[in-house]
């Protein structure tokens, strides 16, 4: 068992209560080589920032991060997005980082500025997401926290938005969480229990354009580190169980001004329409390893469709995009992208999006899931 789910956490809180005489402390939060994992460390700053341009750039070594190699180490983080810190409280904040090799271009793992790039392009389009991001609470050993050691809990059927001892595991962190992030400054708007016991989920959005990535970037690392509190893991394994039991995606709502505007189903359809001729191109994007982590996933069972098919429909959870009942009644509103998988980077996610919807990008790609 890890140490620090031993700890004695009020102990910590005495020292927590010291005073800092002016000393604003800033983690520097970003997203290391894998593409999914988060890395972080804090500086001293003599001042109280006001605005991201207070806060100077900062370096570290790419090589223990995946991100470069050892003969040429430095990376550098530029501050992108600032968050007030729920742990340490005010003044001291939370900052995420785009990642910088030594020529100052983004490293692979960087999929940020170019988000931003497009973002940029279509702002007059007003672009709004709000993700629905599903994960799994384990214990310290890899199990689904709460379940049997040597077995299994009941069927799913009665832990979806479930109450009571035995239907829900891990509510604790769940609304630490939720306040952590709304102490933060996320735009979080919801959280649920989900299908399969252990598996949680919680909104964010709706966030137009960069936000919506910087502001799920953010929860999620608040997320890991409330869990170090609870002595337990938050897994975004799109699949961490074999079996008849659901997976974990990261449903991504979508709409443009038009979309949402009296008679904006037309616009709808549009993009429905596009985006289901590049439903590899979007496979191949909405996921880590190139639809290879979602093959586990979306299989046609447990809420999902097929990895290999697009599909669409009014209130269809098996359909590649859902469109809620209530837009199809009032003839306006958004649509819900089912595909992107629990580990996907919301900043590719959202980029591709924009790119086959608004900008009208077009060819579709060849999926090698198999290789």
């Amino acid at each position: 068992m890890p140490s620090s789910s031993l700890l004695d956490k009020a102990a910590k809180s005495k020292y927590m209560d010291l005073k800092t005489f002016g000393i604003t402390q800033a983690m520097y939060i970003w997203v290391d080589g894998s593409g999914q994992s988060l890395r972080c460390k804090t500086r001293s700053l003599d001042k109280e920032i006001k605005e991201i341009s207070d806060l100077p750039m900062w370096n570290f070594d790419g090589s223990s991060t995946g991100q470069a190699e050892g003969s040429n180490s430095d990376c550098f983080l530029k501050p992108c997005a600032m968050f007030n810190d729920p742990f340490r409280g005010a003044p001291n904040k939370l900052v995420l980082c785009e990642v910088l090799s030594y020529k100052m271009e983004p490293v692979a793992t960087n999929k940020r500025q170019t988000c931003q790039e497009v973002m940029a392009r279509v702002k007059d389009d007003h672009p709004w997401f709000g993700i629905e991001q599903e994960y799994t609470l384990l214990d310290v050993d890899g199990h689904p926290f709460g379940w049997p050691k040597q077995g299994f809990p009941g069927p799913q059927g009665p832990y979806y938005c479930a109450v009571g001892t035995g239907n829900v595991y891990g509510r604790e962190v769940v609304e630490a969480h939720y306040r952590a992030c709304i102490y933060a400054g996320i735009t979080i708007s919801g959280t649920n229990a989900e299908v399969m016991p252990a598996q949680w989920e919680f909104q964010v959005g709706p966030c137009e354009g960069i936000k919506m990535g910087d502001h799920l970037w953010m929860a999620r690392f608040l997320l890991h580190r409330v869990c170090e509190d609870f002595g337990v893991v938050a897994s975004f394994d799109p699949k961490p169980m074999n079996g008849d039991w659901n997976g974990a995606g990261c449903h991504c709502n979508y709409s443009t001004e038009k979309m949402r505007l009296p008679g904006g189903f037309d616009e709808i359809n549009n993009a429905v329409e596009k985006l289901s001729k590049r439903h590899n191109y979007h496979i191949q994007a909405y996921d880590p390893q190139g639809g290879k982590d979602n093959m586990r996933r979306l299989t046609g069972l447990h809420e999902t469709s097929s990895i290999y098919d697009f599909s669409s429909g009014v209130a269809n959870r098996q359909a590649s995009i859902r469109i809620p009942r209530h837009v199809g009644e009032e003839k306006c509103g958004y649509l819900e992208d089912r595909r992107p998988s629990s580990n996907c980077d919301p900043y590719t996610v959202t980029e591709v999006i924009a790119r086959t919807t608004i900008l009208n990008e077009e060819g579709d790609v060849v999926l090698k899931l198999n290789c």
